[in-house]
């Protein structure tokens, strides 16, 4: 890898190769379904045996917050996703500190899959070395995912498809045994949604645990750069929530409804002991496979898109390291040594601790969920000034506004572990913010390079985008 390479006048680009359903298919991949049954006997325990209605508090938080990310991003089309809002919307040294946050999110994640696939392959061949398997499966990922983005799509839609269609059988066996008596003995009683010892404190606790399962609808902003077309991030960014909110309440619903107390459960995932508990060994063993199938899913997308946001801060910083981590490999178009470097970390799997990385995810995606909804608000009422009628004020202060205070009621509710932690990962941020400008003497660059940035509504959108098609086309 040269420096000629790596600072020529004319930089090799992320190829625009994915479509709409195959960028929503990533991010289900991202939020894999099945963690609804990994958690669910903490989160029953947690919320006190109203599963569904904490997936359903979370889904409405995250649905504000979605609405942002789709406006946002059609403004500002670079894969940064918060770390470039914040920088453009607030300041360079904000989005830096957002981005650095985000990124303990979005880097602990391909290490939690690797880690859940170790664990889980351990249990079949407690012979082997729990590292073997972590190198080997995050070589897979690594390679797959420098390989193009187009193979990762395309491997991580049938990973999806495989776990969905066993999630449907688990509703179908979890249905049936209900009908026979089983659990509430019916699948239409209001019990897992609310019942008299529902307490909205618990609620509230439990809907910070399950709102891990929801990261990946931002991280689909992530692929702005290979998307076909501008308009197809902002539809994917919705279709993938509401299709993962709808696939977690309906498993959770019927889980809940099956089991209305966890007593009995071992410590730890619940996930073998449903599936046993509700088709033998045979189904079992299926169920465990789909899991692993979703870890691997989760794995590319996760991995995926931290690679993206690596090379959009590496693309606007200084220094060799900046421009090394803004490579792209001239071949496969893929940000090479950004995916490369997700796969170093993702080896800490083979040492890690679940509970603990587990703990430090979701202080950094809340943050970044609370900036965006506030980017909102500053570039459309503060900016832009569109505040002259009442739509207006409804949809850029009053909507983004209300994710904000929802953002920031589940962060405040997060684990005193994770609180304390992630306050050090930012501390070790704002380090680094002060080395690299020089206690604020030197102004940090934010640039998107690439993309115009083009407001929504702004009438040279249209001929921007032709013009990008159009150079696409020509092979540029």
């Amino acid at each position: 890898m040269t420096t000629t390479a790596l600072t020529s006048a004319h930089p090799t680009k992320l190829r625009r190769s994915l479509g709409l359903w195959a960028i929503v298919g990533l991010g289900l991949g991202y939020m894999t379904p099945m963690t609804v049954f990994d958690t669910f006997g903490y989160v029953s325990e947690e919320s006190g045996g109203v599963v569904p209605l904490a997936y359903l508090f979370a889904l409405v938080v995250m649905l504000f917050t979605a609405i942002s990310y789709g406006r946002m991003t059609r403004v500002y089309p670079s894969a940064g996703s918060a770390y470039t809002y914040a920088s453009e919307t607030i300041h360079p040294n904000a989005g830096f500190l957002v981005g650095w946050t985000a990124l303990l999110d979005y880097l602990l994640l391909p290490l939690v899959n690797a880690l859940l696939v170790r664990q889980y392959l351990e249990s079949f061949f407690p012979a082997v070395p729990g590292w073997i398997w972590v190198v080997g499966y995050v070589a897979l990922i690594t390679l797959l995912n420098l390989w193009s983005i187009s193979s990762t799509s395309r491997v991580n839609g049938t990973l999806v498809v495989f776990q969905v269609v066993l999630m449907a059988v688990f509703v179908l066996l979890a249905f049936g045994a209900l009908q026979q008596g089983a659990g509430n003995g019916t699948a239409f009683s209001i019990e897992p949604l609310y019942h008299a010892n529902v307490q909205i404190a618990t609620v509230i606790s439990a809907a910070t645990i399950v709102c891990f399962s929801f990261i990946g609808f931002d991280a689909i902003t992530m692929y702005t750069e290979e998307a076909k077309d501008a308009h197809t991030v902002p539809k994917a960014i919705v279709l993938s929530l509401v299709i993962g909110g709808v696939i977690f309440f309906t498993a959770a619903w019927f889980a809940q409804s099956l089991f209305p107390v966890t007593e009995g459960f071992t410590e730890g995932t619940a996930l073998p002991e449903i599936a046993y508990s509700v088709g033998g060994m045979l189904f079992q063993i299926f169920f465990v496979s789909a899991a692993i199938a979703a870890a691997a899913a989760s794995s590319l997308a996760s991995h995926a898109s931290v690679s993206r946001m690596i090379y959009v801060m590496g693309r606007n910083g200084d220094g060799p390291l900046a421009r090394r981590l803004s490579y792209v490999h001239p071949k496969f178009r893929t940000p090479a040594v950004a995916v490369v470097l997700v796969g170093v970390v993702s080896l800490g799997a083979a040492v890690a601790d679940l509970d603990f990385v587990f703990s430090m995810i979701n202080f950094g995606a809340l943050i970044a969920f609370t900036v965006v909804n506030l980017a909102v608000i500053l570039h459309f009422a503060v900016r832009r000034r569109e505040v002259k009628t009442a739509w207006q004020v409804v949809r850029n202060v009053v909507l983004p506004a209300i994710g904000v205070v929802l953002t920031v009621v589940l962060w405040l509710n997060v684990s005193a572990q994770a609180m304390t932690y992630g306050l050090i990962w930012l501390g070790i941020g704002f380090v680094a913010l002060l080395v690299m400008t020089r206690f604020f003497r030197r102004r940090l660059r934010m640039s998107l390079q690439e993309d115009e940035v083009i407001a929504e509504g702004d009438e040279g959108a249209d001929a921007l985008l032709e013009e990008d098609r159009e150079r696409l086309a020509a092979g540029e």
